[in-house]
């Protein structure tokens, strides 16, 4: 049974404003937000919220939890559990597990263990291959969010390069969501790279070999398609400024029918951290050059890209201490998100308005989730008290991820996460986690 509960002096962020006010959470909803609530009965559990800010949970539309066939990197539990000690509450993972979620069979085996064992909700995408369009033509659209197509690396056969298999996908009535890098001019980079280096290619080559050009024609690809097909399209992860020129500032969000997405990795590092960072930023698409940052921030400031998530994709060390053609791309990050990009409010880059409009409002608006992703009564209680000035240095012993490391260790940040709930529950508290309920699979209005 949910325990109801009143929060008390918030500072509550919600469709672009902050309010001082009140939010009472009974039977794992949104019972009434006020500017002041009286607690009906002495069972109400009040937490006084004095000096923090009251936020809807993060939803991140891309996540890598590893489950199956990965799981010493991460796995459902350890993954979902790091993500609510950070403040996301929903996300929606990706297909390139082993086996591949490319049949809806392997898809639900998927929800049916995270129904075991996920600590937020959750959702998981649907792979495109070369030769799976019929089962793809079946998933629903009330309860996956998305059908992934890798226009670029992937593992296995995941990369969805025929053009006539291209073209019947972008005709499916669904979200596709896609991954642009150009798979051959990647490899021509790569082979120059070899010739010149050998094995030894620095860390520093990654955004030259995986480059502007590789992710620009790949991504105005998507576009194009998108666009002659009247597809609905998110892209996944710009990593340049020339890639934001695809993207219309349009609103409102629900009527764009091609969409963006940027990740915390790509706002906060750039080419100049290889040789201090190494492998650490190696993603795919790589961290380019502080002139891309700053693009990419300019474009999300200006409605250009719609959502910041994370990509979160642990590899361990032992892995990623490895030379540049051994060593895998991506890194770990739901803990760490929120955090990392209230930094960017403290040093007045953005507002927590906007932040908010972008990790929680956007991905709800745009995913046509249900009942999630603003504060607003009747709506499911994802909500995350977090306190602005309660400084923290990221360290191997605070890190929750299976992996054991972050990109931020040795970082200190300002603000900190100190209550999560999800449905109602309150899950985390202040460094304690109670696992007694379980997050929900995300639902989707969509006819």
């Amino acid at each position: 049974m949910n325990k109801s509960y009143l929060i008390k002096n918030a500072r509550i962020v919600n469709e672009g404003k902050v309010v001082e006010g009140d939010l009472l959470i009974e039977e794992g909803k949104i019972a009434k937000v006020d500017s002041s609530i009286g607690p009906k009965s002495s069972n109400i559990n009040v937490i006084d919220a004095e000096g923090k800010y009251l936020i809807p949970g993060i939803i991140d539309d891309q996540v890598h939890f590893r489950e199956p066939g990965l799981t010493h990197k991460g796995d459902i539990y350890s993954e979902s559990r790091a993500a609510v000690a950070g403040g996301i509450t929903s996300y929606m993972e990706q297909p390139n597990t082993k086996p591949a979620a490319t049949t809806i069979a392997e898809l639900e085996k998927k929800y049916e263990r995270a129904a075991m064992v996920s600590l937020a909700n959750f959702s998981f995408n649907m792979g495109a291959t070369n030769d799976n369009l019929e089962e793809l033509k079946r998933v629903s659209k009330q309860d996956v969010a998305a059908i992934k197509v890798f226009m670029g690396s992937s593992t296995g056969n995941m990369l969805v390069d025929q053009q006539k298999t291209l073209e019947e996908i972008f005709q499916l009535d669904h979200q596709l969501i896609t991954h642009c890098e150009d798979e051959q001019t990647i490899r021509t980079n790569l082979e120059k790279a070899q010739a010149q280096y050998g094995e030894d290619i620095p860390m520093s080559m990654h955004p030259l070999i995986r480059s502007e050009k590789a992710c620009y024609l790949s991504s105005s690809t998507a576009v194009k398609l998108a666009k002659k097909y009247n597809s609905k399209l998110h892209v996944f992860h710009l990593s340049t400024a020339k890639e934001t020129e695809l993207f219309s500032n349009k609103k409102p969000l629900a009527s764009k029918r091609i969409t963006s997405e940027v990740c915390v990795h790509h706002l906060w590092f750039d080419d100049s951290q290889y040789d201090s960072k190494g492998s650490l930023i190696k993603w795919n698409p790589a961290v380019k050059t502080a002139e891309d940052r700053f693009g990419l921030w300019k474009a999300l400031l200006d409605g250009r890209i719609d959502v910041v998530a994370t990509d979160h994709a642990p590899h361990t060390l032992e892995e990623k201490n490895n030379k540049y053609l051994s060593a895998p791309s991506g890194g770990p990050l739901v803990q760490h998100a929120l955090t990392a990009m209230m930094e960017h409010v403290h040093n007045g880059t953005w507002t927590i308005e906007t932040m908010i409009e972008k990790m929680c409002h956007n991905p709800a608006i745009l995913f046509s989730l249900e009942g999630r992703g603003f504060i607003r009564e009747g709506y499911y209680a994802d909500i995350v008290l977090l306190e602005p000035n309660r400084p923290w240095k990221v360290s191997k012993d605070n890190i929750l991820y299976k992996c054991g490391w972050s990109p931020f260790e040795g970082t200190v940040m300002k603000s900190k996460v100190t209550h999560t709930f999800v449905n109602g529950h309150l899950a985390y508290k202040d460094g304690q986690f109670d696992e007694s309920q379980l997050g929900k699979r995300l639902l989707f209005n969509r006819n």
